[in-house]
This record gives structure tokens, C-alpha cells and sequence, in this order.
């Protein structure tokens, strides 16, 4: 395939092994109690933290759209190591992951690229970015096989979410897709001020608040290092009537590994039409 982007995450983030990774993420699918939601997931929040840390929690949302047939999926995530203004969409090619190669999905990707200035191609952006792969074996699992669009944001303030979002929802009123932001929480409090600061982030996970969230971020109230792609996944969800949130869960690193000293919040949330 022309622009193969190869995975800069296997074997260290997750599993190098197909047959591990499958099995990894078979199990905790296995581990969740079953849940059944009244309506159509249209977005989803998951954390991007390695699977040691997180797949736990990441696995709440992704095991809700299993077997789901979209006409694509949207990945938006933050951009950790290059810094750039608006937001990078990669356009043509796929993404490799041991579990193979998820084409882009091209048509919707110049549709998107075409609609807002704010968005465009910068591949640097996307190389070594771990936040959009580290979704894709879930939804690989999850899905079988599916197209995907990735966003990388180097802008985060209110105006880029609310631009994002509304070209997204341009892109997707008219088609079956899934948004999946991609966010940890606060970073390297201890315990119970990581759990206190998280606390806010939750409430407005759970009721769709947007406005609220991005308040919070600016003020410094609450952390989370994919602020902008969860509050765009709220804002296109309420713009497509799903109104429906379910928080479903939150931990953080120190409730896997015991330190309790410094850690990292997770949660994963859905939003249902």
C-alpha cells in the first residue's frame, strides 16, 4: 500500500505478537460485565495509555460497539510530540498494527480537509503519535474490518474543538460513523488528588458537557491531555441528537500498579443516539 504508516508502538505500548495482542484484548472484553445500551453508539471516549495501564478501562466503550458496522470511524487525538497549529488529518494509505493495515478513509478525509481551514495535512504530526494507533487494535477487534479517518490536534482551546466540530458533523450527519476521542486525565498527582481533580472531568463526561469541560481545562480545574478531542466527541454527538452519555468506567495507574505517589487518570465513556 502507498503511505503505509507502520506502527511506532507495537511491542512496547502493546503487544508486538498478533496472537498475544488478540488474546490480550479478547480477555478483557471477557472481563466486563455485559451491558446493554438503548440506542446506536455514535461516540466514544477512551484513554491512550499502555495496555498495561489502561486497556482495561479503554475496553468498557469498545466492547459496547462490538460486531457494530460503521461506514467509518474518526479518531481524534492530541499531539504529544510535534507542535503545530489546527488540526492534521492523514489522508490517503492506512495504518499498520500487527493486527494489519486499516485503510484510511480517503473520500471523507478530502471532504474533511476541504472544509475548515483549520485542518491539514501534516504528516510529521502523525509518525510517532501514539494517541490515534493506540485505538485501532480495539477497534480492529472490535469492528473486523472498517476505514478510518485520523485527526491529530495541535490546537486544543475552544474555538479549534468547536471548529473540528462542526466539520466533522459535516462530514458525518449524513453517514453512519463512530468519533472515538482519545484522552487520559490529570497526570502525576498523588492519589487522592488525581481522584479529586478527575471527579470534574467525570461529571461532564457523564452529562455531554462540553462548554463545561472546556471551561475547566482552561481554568486548570481539570487536566486531561486529549481535553479536545473528548470535548469535540461530546459537541458532534449533541449535534447528531446523541444525547444519551454513559460514563463507564475510571481508574487510575494506581489502582494497577500500587503507587499511589504519582499517577495517571483513564475513563472511557459513550454517547448513544
Amino acid at each position: 500500500m502507498d503511505n503505509l504508516r507502520k506502527s511506532a508502538i507495537a511491542g512496547s505500548w502493546y503487544p508486538g505478537n498478533p496472537s498475544v495482542l488478540r488474546r490480550d484484548i479478547e480477555g478483557y472484553f471477557n472481563s466486563i460485565p455485559e451491558l446493554k445500551l438503548q440506542g446506536a453508539v455514535v461516540g466514544l471516549i477512551a484513554p491512550h495509555a499502555g495496555y498495561m495501564y489502561s486497556g482495561k478501562i479503554a475496553a468498557n466503550a469498545y466492547n459496547l460497539i462490538r460486531e457494530e458496522k460503521y461506514d467509518a470511524v474518526i479518531v481524534i487525538g492530541p499531539s504529544h510530540r510535534v507542535a503545530f497549529h489546527g488540526v492534521s488529518v492523514f489522508s490517503r494509505g492506512g495504518f499498520e498494527t500487527p493486527l494489519g493495515v486499516v485503510p484510511i478513509a480517503e473520500e471523507l478525509a478530502e471532504k474533511i480537509k476541504k472544509s475548515n481551514r483549520i485542518i491539514a495535512e501534516i504528516p510529521e504530526a502523525h509518525l510517532q503519535e501514539h494517541s490515534v494507533e493506540i485505538q485501532l487494535p480495539f477497534l480492529q477487534i472490535a469492528l473486523g474490518d472498517f476505514s478510518f479517518l485520523p485527526l491529530v490536534m495541535g490546537d486544543q482551546d475552544a474555538g479549534a474543538c468547536h471548529e473540528l466540530a462542526q466539520a466533522v458533523y459535516e462530514a458525518a450527519h449524513d453517514k453512519k460513523l463512530l468519533i472515538v476521542g482519545s484522552s487520559d486525565l490529570s497526570h502525576f498527582y498523588n492519589y487522592n488528588t488525581a481522584k479529586k481533580m478527575d471527579s470534574v472531568a467525570l461529571e461532564y463526561m457523564k452529562n455531554g458537557d462540553a462548554a463545561g469541560l472546556l471551561r475547566s481545562l482552561e481554568s486548570g480545574e481539570v487536566e486531561a491531555c486529549g481535553g479536545g478531542p473528548m470535548a469535540v466527541v461530546m459537541l458532534v454527538a449533541h449535534m447528531m441528537k446523541a444525547d444519551k452519555a454513559h460514563l463507564l468506567k475510571y481508574a487510575n495507574s494506581g489502582d494497577v500498579t500500587g503507587d499511589r505517589n504519582s499517577v495517571v487518570g483513564y475513563a472511557a465513556a459513550v454517547y448513544c443516539k
